[in-house]
């Protein structure tokens, strides 16, 4: 479907993170931390977080973040890592993968 990802372009982060029931609170607050810290890398656009509707959903947060490519966010993860603040998730797990756009609403 798509050939080449240009790595100059803007792109969509999309992090699900399941959350056992009684860490919800604990991930808010790290999610803040880690967003606090990346708002300040360069290459940060916005980030929204998302909480289910469902108590059965099998990701109880999502992120939606957008960053100028994916260079600049690769850069700003690793000084995440290097920061500390990573430690703050430990037992919840995140996926997150880096999206383009491919189609939309005309």
């Amino acid at each position: 479907m798509a050939s080449e990802i240009n790595t100059n372009a803007p792109v969509t982060l999309i992090n699900s993170f399941e959350v056992p029931e009684d860490r919800l609170a604990d991930a808010v607050r790290s999610w803040e931390q880690a967003r606090d810290f990346l708002k300040e890398q360069p290459g940060y656009i916005t980030t929204r977080l998302h909480q289910s509707l469902s108590p059965q959903a099998k990701f109880q947060l999502v992120n939606i973040a957008l960053w100028e490519s994916p260079d600049a966010y690769q850069a700003a993860i690793q000084k995440l890592g290097k920061s500390g603040i990573v430690a703050e998730f430990k037992g919840i797990d995140f996926h997150a993968a880096l999206y383009t756009v491919i189609r939309e609403d005309e």
